[in-house]
């Protein structure tokens, strides 16, 4: 009974590799498939990555530069109100330095004389004062705002004029 199940021990050794070569063989073919798998996934990654780099450069990229002009051309109108409230501000000095002259110069006479008069007593000056002729005051040439900030034809006779010069 023995001899009917004989097997030479050096086939069934071969058998034995044989069936674990084949079962290494499916774990690295297994494995491969997994990398191109992964591979394949990457590569789709990166064309999707690339398909975004291109759509952002042909429409987002045009498009923030028409904003950078833009902003150039507001940054430039703010440089120049800057100038503008630096010369009105100026001119507000010249102003102020202009009426603490003329205070000094006609206000400081006229009260005192007025004072003077009225402490006399007499009734033809206290009904009356005589102010003496004080000299006309020329207005220093300045900046028209006009000149600055155009006023379109329609806005401007829909204002009406706020302080007239004489």
């Amino acid at each position: 009974m023995l001899g009917l199940c004989t097997v030479s021990p050096d086939r069934g050794a071969a058998e034995g590799r044989h069936i674990e070569m084949s079962q290494q063989a499916k774990e690295v073919e297994e494995t491969v498939e997994g990398l191109l798998l992964r591979l394949e996934e990457f590569c789709s990654l990166a064309d999707m990555i690339r398909s975004d780099t291109s759509q952002i450069l042909e429409e987002n990229i045009p498009l923030l530069k028409a904003k950078v002009m833009e902003m150039r051309g507001i940054y430039a109108k703010v440089d120049q109100l800057e100038a503008f409230v630096k010369m009105v501000g100026h001119h507000v000095s010249f102003l102020e330095a202009h009426v603490l002259q003329a205070e000094r110069d006609h206000g400081a006479l006229s009260q005192a004389l007025r004072k003077w008069l009225g402490s006399s007593g007499l009734p033809a000056f206290g009904n009356k004062l005589w102010t003496p002729a004080a000299p006309t005051f020329e207005l220093p040439a300045l900046y028209r705002t006009e000149d600055y900030f155009p006023v379109d034809a329609g806005e401007a006779t829909r204002r009406a004029p706020s302080c007239q010069r004489l």
